[in-house]
């Protein structure tokens, strides 16, 4: 499970985020990045950044820790930002938070150099969850302790935007290709097949059903078409298994 801990205090909003996260001091003496619930992308985000977010980190991709972070509405009455204050008064209860690390910085696509060993292996990770949001123009990397972090993932899995009505359709999507052109790493990115070799076989059913299982039941409920949160979990698990298919064409560089 996650960790759940208690905002305590809202310190300073990240506007560069469209969805307008904020750091946060929690009662367990954290500071995180938290994602709201109540922003204009809605759960799913939340969802995606668990899902993927977790699966990164069982695949040896350094990401931040992440936990559940419950929030008060009253903490909102502190805020002189009056679209602070509605942000934080409809995201009442559980939100997502991410582990600050401080005095990071953002990889500067022209200076950062990545090697292609793990360039590879971030690519490769982004090509199966359909991550479209590693651009040079957004890299969603940081520089911390001398290492490359990957954050934000809210935009990947971007199929259960429009689940299919029936479990085979849910899965069509499967084998659509990634499109790496405009990705940051595309360039170091040289050593895919031999990422693809290593990382590939280490994803299954348990480890899918242990990251979906992070979850919480109200994230995944009231969704049309489903008939509880463990069948939208089943769904998400039997997607990313169809996609682990061989021969992975979705890969860039391969063909079907």
């Amino acid at each position: 499970m996650l960790p759940t801990v208690t905002a305590q205090r809202y310190v300073t909003p990240l506007r560069e985020g469209g969805s307008l996260p904020g750091i946060v001091e929690a009662d367990d003496l954290g500071t995180y990045v938290v994602k709201f619930r109540g922003a204009g992308q809605g759960r799913k985000t939340l969802v995606a950044e668990i899902i993927a977010g977790e699966l990164g980190r069982r695949l040896g991709l350094p990401v931040p820790d992440l936990a559940l972070v419950e929030l008060d509405p009253s903490i909102a009455r502190c805020e002189p930002d009056e679209e602070i204050q509605d942000l934080l008064a409809a995201s009442a209860g559980l939100n997502l938070g991410m582990d600050f690390l401080p005095g990071s910085l953002g990889v500067d696509p022209g200076a950062t150099v990545v090697e292609p060993g793990p360039a590879s292996r971030i690519l490769w990770f982004d090509a199966l969850i359909g991550n479209v949001d590693r651009s040079w123009r957004n890299p969603n990397l940081l520089v911390w302790h001398g290492g490359i972090w990957l954050i934000d993932h809210g935009a990947s899995l971007i199929f259960h935007h429009s689940w299919g009505r029936t479990p085979e359709a849910r899965v069509t999507s499967a084998g659509r290709p990634y499109d790496a052109a405009d990705h940051v790493l595309a360039a170091q990115a040289t050593q895919l097949d031999a990422a693809d070799r290593e990382l590939a076989p280490r994803v299954d059913e348990v480890m899918l059903r242990e990251v979906t299982g992070l979850v919480p039941d109200e994230w995944l409920a009231d969704e049309p078409g489903f008939n509880g949160p463990d069948e939208v979990r089943d769904a998400y698990v039997a997607h990313l298994l169809a996609r682990l298919d061989a021969p992975r064409a979705w890969l860039p560089g391969r063909a079907a």
